[in-house]
């Protein structure tokens, strides 16, 4: 099965966001093509969850994992050392108070 291009993805998920009215900003353009991807998700109160997609080696499934959460100077911390040793990251910032990410929807594990 072909892969997308994280370009290709990036443009999805923003998609999706905007129908349901979820701000959400590309902070850090990453490789169009094979670029990972972060999401972080600020709820507006100082807190924060950093997103990144896994691989489980057992089974093959992919999703969507907590790397870091809670205040959110800490988790912008995590950005920019996750920035500081691979430049190709994409980096989404979502603003939601009710915490709405839509990273667990079908579609976009």
């Amino acid at each position: 099965m072909p892969r997308l291009t994280a370009r290709f993805w990036v443009d999805a998920y923003l998609a999706r966001l905007r129908m349901l009215d979820i701000p959400a900003f590309v902070v850090a353009h990453g490789d169009d093509t094979g670029g990972a991807v972060l999401v972080k998700l600020s709820t507006l109160d100082e807190r924060a969850a950093l997103f990144q997609r896994s691989f489980d080696l057992m089974t093959g499934d992919r999703r969507w994992v907590v790397l870091v959460e809670g205040p959110e100077r800490e988790v912008d911390d995590t950005i920019s050392r996750q920035r500081g040793f691979d430049p190709d990251v994409w980096v989404i910032e979502v603003e939601d108070r009710q915490g709405r990410h839509l990273l667990d929807a079908p579609g976009l594990v």
